[in-house]
Formats: structure tokens, C-alpha cells, sequence
């Protein structure tokens, strides 16, 4: 009724708009399989976590396993370690900034890909299962030699090959970016993430569900306030405007 007064608008800036399309055309050319061509949303419930969780080192694994099942990522290949980080010293950037530390980081070793999670954040498993996705998408990416590590996005493509195997709600609730991270965008002055932003969520996931012809997807409910506001924002405008260089087949000229 009051479109004219509220008219629908992307919740990325237009760096990032550009940037998450593009990606995530490059990454349906990547992978086939994926939650946008019908792949199952894998959501913070029992269907898909199971095993009882006390944070010991057997259920982490546990959950990794799984976590490799919904990646396409043979647990074999994947040896995990745990790091313990409380006493270390803070570092600061030229801006007086903090750099904040990895929850999880990744590792080519000899024999197989090394995944090492931070204790501090075995507390939070849904949060874990988030770090966790991240590191395996940089086994899809760096890991199978998608991309090189010296890639200029190489954290934002990580973030959202998570969300294109269908595990971005775990992201997008507990989103990594700091003011102390941020660079800028090549060729442009519009400042450029680390990690993807929850704006930059919300505009992949309404994607996702443009994709799948969800108009109120019901997965949304196990996002936050914050990230599913953003998802029906992206969402709306996507339904209203199709504006976006990635776009649905049944969209696309000649049904192509």
C-alpha cells in the first residue's frame, strides 16, 4: 500500500551487491550441487545434528563428520586440533585498532587438510558448526585449487560457498567482520569486508530462496532478528526488481 513511500532496496551497498552476484555465479559453475538447485538447507535442529554435544573433543568430531557429509568433504582427508588462545597477546593494526583472533584455521599438511578450532568457542556449537562449514569451504576452494590463497577475497568466497552448500543460516547468525579488517574494494573507494556482512548475508540468502521460489521461506525463522530482516529485505527487492546478474534458470532468457 505504501511501496511508493518504502520502495524495496538491496540491503548491500553496491560493491558488495555486484560482488555477491558475481560470486555466486561463479560458484553455480563451480559446484552443480548446491542448495539453490535444490540441495537440502542444513538448519541448527535435531534432523541434522543428532548426537548428544558436551563439547569434549569426541563430540567436535563428531559434528565434523557431519558437517564433511553436508560439504561433500570425505572426513578422511580432515584431521582436527585444538588451539587454546585466552593468554595470547592482542595485536593492533596502524589504526589503533584490535586484531581479533581465527576461531578456526586451515592447514595443507602432508597427508591430509588440518582443521584447528579454538577451545574458547567449544560452548557454542551452532556457532561451531558455522566455523567449522567455513573451514571446510576453504578445502572446496583453496584445498581442490578453486582459488589461490592470495585471492582478494579468498575469506568472502569461504563465507559464501558456505551459504551455497546450504549451511549459511550458521554464518549469518554469527557473522565475522570488524572495523579493523576492512580494506577496500579493487579499482573503488567503497570499503571492502574481510568476512561477509550481514547485509551481505541477507543478499545471499534471499538468493537462496529466490532461487528455490520461496517468497517466505520457512527456514527463516532460525535466523536472528538482524539477519532475517536483512534476508526479507534482499528478498523483496529480488521479487520486486529481479535485479541481479544471478538469476533463477526458470528467469533467464530462453529458459536457459
Amino acid at each position: 500500500m505504501l511501496g511508493w513511500l518504502f520502495p524495496p532496496s538491496c540491503p548491500c551497498d553496491t560493491a558488495a551487491k555486484s560482488w555477491v552476484e558475481e560470486r555466486l555465479e561463479w560458484l553455480a559453475g563451480e559446484f552443480e550441487d548446491s542448495a539453490f538447485s535444490g540441495r537440502r538447507i542444513v538448519l541448527p535442529t535435531p534432523e541434522f545434528f543428532p548426537d548428544p554435544y558436551d563439547g569434549s573433543k569426541k563430540a567436535v568430531r563428531k559434528m565434523l563428520d557431519r558437517v564433511c557429509e553436508y560439504m561433500d568433504v570425505p572426513p578422511d582427508l580432515v584431521a582436527l586440533k585444538f588451539v587454546a588462545d585466552a593468554g595470547k597477546i592482542w595485536l593492533v593494526n596502524d589504526a589503533g585498532q584490535y586484531l581479533p583472533g581465527a576461531a578456526g584455521t586451515y592447514e595443507e599438511g602432508e597427508r591430509k587438510f588440518v582443521i584447528r578450532i579454538d577451545k574458547s568457542g567449544l560452548d557454542d556449537p551452532m556457532g561451531l558448526v558455522g566455523t567449522i562449514a567455513h573451514e571446510l569451504a576453504h578445502v572446496r576452494l583453496l584445498g581442490e585449487s578453486r582459488i589461490m590463497r592470495e585471492a582478494f577475497d579468498n575469506e568472502l568466497l569461504t563465507d559464501l560457498t558456505v551459504v551455497h552448500f546450504g549451511l549459511g543460516v550458521f554464518l549469518a547468525n554469527t557473522p565475522r567482520n570488524w572495523d579493523s579488517l576492512y580494506g577496500k574494494w579493487p579499482d573503488s573507494d567503497m570499503l571492502k569486508p574481510e568476512y561477509m556482512t550481514p547485509p551481505m548475508f541477507g543478499w545471499a540468502l534471499a538468493h537462496l530462496a529466490w532461487f528455490r521460489g520461496e517468497e517466505r521461506p520457512e527456514w527463516a525463522r532460525h535466523l536472528n532478528g538482524g539477519a532475517r530482516a536483512n534476508l526479507k529485505q534482499g528478498l523483496r527487492y529480488l521479487l520486486a526488481t529481479a535485479d541481479s546478474w544471478h538469476r533463477p534458470p526458470r528467469l533467464r532468457r530462453g529458459g536457459k
